[in-house]
């Protein structure tokens, strides 16, 4: 079997592919693919594997010799599924290989946000520390985590794993119901939940149940001094509803990894906002996930989802 790798850059230095080259007779590895060579370069491909490159309905019935689409993430919008199944081609993705990853980062973030660690660092930078009447600085209100009311939306494999980092503050933590399917849910509404969220974290996926979610009514029903975080997906928050409230005191620290564009050629508000003096906010660009204990459990995943499809077909 052939397999082509469409955008190997995305996956960052130092990732090692033998476990890829050990599963097929041919590995063709392009660092990454514009849209309109991704139908040249499968010509001859059993195996795609792409991270972000685009395979659509147009480009599918182009690849009669196509048989498995491994997706080396979790979301797979970036695939025309529907075409794929009809032109018999399997479609397989990764989840949970940057678990740890991500939890450390929200732990960061949440971290960061309670000691107000964007303020004070750009106290020190602006030498107010040198020029204070004693010897600390304590202008910023900080949060003690301990005894604090964490809230999560997304009770999956991430969503766990960040309850079971902050109980080690000694945390409470509390997951809200699935966003559409509260009816359904024995656990409380986001609704519910709000007004008793010290830390509110996001762990859901984009759907349309899940956009702005945390609106500017969930905003509304926050304490002043919560912190909230989104390394989910951009547009589970509304952003700008956000960062207003954090301009205006009613939300006492913003942190997100995710924007709904990315990158963010056109700018956002956000990207705009960071860095401005007096606000708690942390923006960094959709790297939670990139330990590279995490992006080389993308390939060793991927490799596991190419046996488990050559495993298929022999039973076939």
């Amino acid at each position: 079997m052939k397999a082509v790798i469409l955008d190997a850059d995305s996956l960052g230095e130092g990732v090692d592919l033998t476990p890829l080259r050990a599963r097929v007779d041919q590995l063709e590895v392009w660092p990454s693919t514009a849209p309109e060579q991704v139908g040249h370069r499968l010509q001859a491909a059993d195996i795609a594997l792409t991270n972000k490159v685009v395979l659509d309905a147009t480009t599918i019935e182009t690849l009669p010799r196509l048989k498995l689409i491994c997706v080396m993430a979790t979301g797979t919008n970036n695939i025309d599924t529907e075409s794929a199944v009809r032109h018999g081609i399997a479609v397989r993705n990764v989840a949970a290989y940057g678990t740890e990853s991500v939890a450390q980062h929200v732990m960061m973030m949440m971290l960061s946000l309670a000691v107000r660690l964007p303020l004070y660092q750009q106290d020190v930078k602006q030498g107010q520390w040198q020029q204070a009447p004693f010897f600390c600085l304590m202008h910023h209100p900080v949060m003690q985590l301990s005894c604090r009311h964490l809230v999560l939306v997304g009770q999956g494999e991430l969503g766990n794993r960040v309850a079971e980092l902050a109980k080690a503050f000694n945390m409470k933590v509390s997951f809200a119901a699935r966003p559409g399917n509260e009816k359904n849910d024995k656990r409380p509404s986001l609704a519910e939940l709000a007004p008793q969220a010290d830390v509110l974290s996001l762990h859901c996926p984009l759907t349309p149940q899940t956009t702005h979610l945390v609106d500017k009514h969930v905003l509304g029903q926050l304490k002043d001094h919560t912190l909230l975080i989104n390394c989910a997906r951009g547009g589970i928050i509304d952003e700008v509803a956000a960062l207003e409230a954090l301009e205006a005191g009613r939300l006492g620290g913003l942190g997100v990894d995710v924007l709904p564009e990315e990158p963010p050629c056109h700018g956002h508000p956000l990207l705009e906002a960071s860095g401005r003096e007096n606000l708690n906010l942390i923006v960094t660009p959709h790297n939670a996930w990139i330990t590279l204990q995490a992006r080389q459990r993308i390939i060793e995943l991927s490799a596991d989802n190419i046996d488990e499809f050559a495993v298929g077909m022999k039973l076939q």
